[in-house]
């Protein structure tokens, strides 16, 4: 994936976000399915963030998502979880009185980095970059 950019910053910030329905309920599919799909796209597109792919498995949701350094990874599952919750709650009023007053996620999530370069490719920038500073500093 390309560097992105905002107005003083370049940016590659991937995550693979992992969340499961409440009480692991085996609920996300058919039509419900295809509306939640709609539904993150939605809600990524408002917050800016790239959906560059996911998954809606019968009991959790998969997604690669590249977030903005501006917004923190918590806040954007947040709001991901809530606003789709209050979505689908809205348009299926019939799941309401079966899982509770709009508890449609369980609480937490996983999340892991993504990156394009290896712990011990960075260490070596890192030490290179320092031998070059003193490299230019002996000149």
């Amino acid at each position: 994936m390309d560097n992105k950019s905002l107005t003083h910053t370049r940016w590659n910030c991937t995550y693979h976000i992992v969340f499961i329905p409440k009480y692991r309920r085996k609920v996300l599919y058919g039509k419900i399915r295809q509306e939640l799909i709609d539904v993150f796209k939605q809600l990524c597109a408002m917050k800016k963030v790239t959906l560059i792919s996911g998954a809606i498995c019968p009991d959790h949701v998969h997604m690669y998502l590249a977030i903005p350094p501006k917004l923190s990874v918590s806040e954007v599952v947040a709001y991901l979880k809530g606003k789709s919750a209050l979505m689908i709650f809205d348009n299926h009023p019939e799941f309401r009185g079966r899982w509770g007053e709009r508890h449609m996620w369980a609480r937490g999530y996983y999340v892991d980095t993504v990156g394009n370069v290896n712990e011990e490719t960075i260490k070596n920038y890192i030490k290179e970059q320092e031998n070059s500073d003193k490299f230019d500093n002996d000149k």
